[in-house]
């Protein structure tokens, strides 16, 4: 039988690669886009609901699917307001647990951050790491957090610090061994081939999911 994926964060980095495999995987006949902007010339299969997603509950009805992908997520430069900022980070993430445990869907994936915390001192790392205590207090029956390090891919934007990090990642990094190791950059395309993959196990599990595990999950069938 096949599935329906609802993705949130479909114009985003990861969310999009997520969202070309899932067009292109005969294992879904329907997918969910829940955004503030149309994405124009999808095919039929593609279902898109277009309205201020941090008041996500007003999809409640629509919001039904086997999986939902959840690759939201902000940064301080695109959103200084720290409240405006929570609201994306945080309440968009439990708010689409909170439905998907309502409407009964088994399985939610969310994008996290390495050194998610929360009880850490860092905004970032505490929003992260609240986000992720609540959404797992929803009792989903597969849900899966992964924590990736910094992420490479073609974005839509510039965004000239994260470049620059990027670059200077990749000069360091072949100092990165041992426990260093889960800190080399991830490219987008293994978080999105590891979604999926997750999203096709058949056992009920919760999981927090480091970057080097997102890697070696992507390589698997």
């Amino acid at each position: 039988m096949k599935k329906t994926a609802i993705i949130l964060g479909a114009t985003g980095l990861t969310g999009n690669i997520v969202l070309q495999k899932l067009i292109n995987d005969e294992r879904y006949s329907n997918i969910k886009l829940f955004s503030r902007t149309k994405i124009e010339g999808l095919p039929a299969k593609v279902s898109q609901f277009i309205g201020n997603i941090l008041n996500l509950e007003q999809f409640k009805a629509d919001f039904t699917a086997d999986e939902v992908y959840c690759c939201i997520g902000t940064t301080s430069k695109k959103t200084p307001d720290k409240s405006v900022y929570k609201q994306i980070d945080y309440g968009i993430p439990v708010t689409a647990a909170n439905l998907s445990k309502v409407n009964n869907i088994p399985t939610f994936l969310v994008i996290s951050a390495m050194g998610a915390d929360i009880k850490s001192s860092v905004f970032y790392n505490k929003t992260k790491g609240e986000m992720e205590h609540d959404v797992l207090q929803q009792n989903i029956k597969r849900t899966y957090i992964l924590r990736p390090s910094l992420i490479s891919g073609q974005r839509n934007e510039y965004r000239f610090f994260e470049k620059l990090g990027l670059i200077i990642f990749k000069i360091i990094e072949p100092l990165f061994i041992g426990k260093l190791n889960q800190y080399k950059i991830i490219d987008a395309e293994s978080i999105a081939n590891a979604m999926i993959n997750l999203s096709n196990k058949t056992s009920a599990y919760q999981a927090i999911i480091s970057s080097n595990d997102i890697k070696q999950i992507a390589k698997s069938n």
